[in-house]
């Protein structure tokens, strides 16, 4: 088992990782009858792709010795309502550092081999876009 959700009132959950005890909480979104303190369960979604792009970039990363700490992902997250579902996901990078063109290409391909990617259903439409060496448009 890799987790354990526990539903505690008043459209939050408590979601606990198994191996390692660490908690989050997930509350309904305002516009859907929420109070919208915490990530809703679609902005975990949504931030697991941009999570998952920057671990699999940090391991090639790695592997090329090059640095990517500090480097920060802008997730938005569009919703449809009829069914609702997330419709969109738009992840900007931005990396403090500006490797040569060969190595940011290949982290670039990497991140968009990410089992989060690949695990997204088809019809999300998904909006990467890669920002380096400080040069933030």
């Amino acid at each position: 088992m890799t987790s354990k959700v526990t539903y505690k009132g008043e459209l939050r959950t408590v979601c606990e990782h198994l191996q390692s005890g660490n908690t989050f909480i997930t509350d309904a979104p305002t516009d859907n009858n929420g109070k919208g303190e915490a990530f809703s369960p679609t902005d975990t979604v949504a931030t697991a792709l941009a999570s998952c792009m920057l671990t699999v970039m940090g391991i090639k990363a790695r592997d090329l010795q090059v640095d990517l700490s500090e480097t920060v992902a802008e997730v938005t997250k569009t919703m449809e309502a009829s069914p609702r579902r997330i419709s969109a996901i738009k992840v900007a990078f931005y990396f403090p550092v500006n490797p040569e063109e060969r190595t940011r290409k290949l982290l670039e391909n990497t991140a968009k081999t990410c089992p989060v990617h690949y695990s997204l259903h088809p019809d999300i439409k998904k909006e990467i876009s890669f920002h380096w060496g400080g040069i933030f448009e």
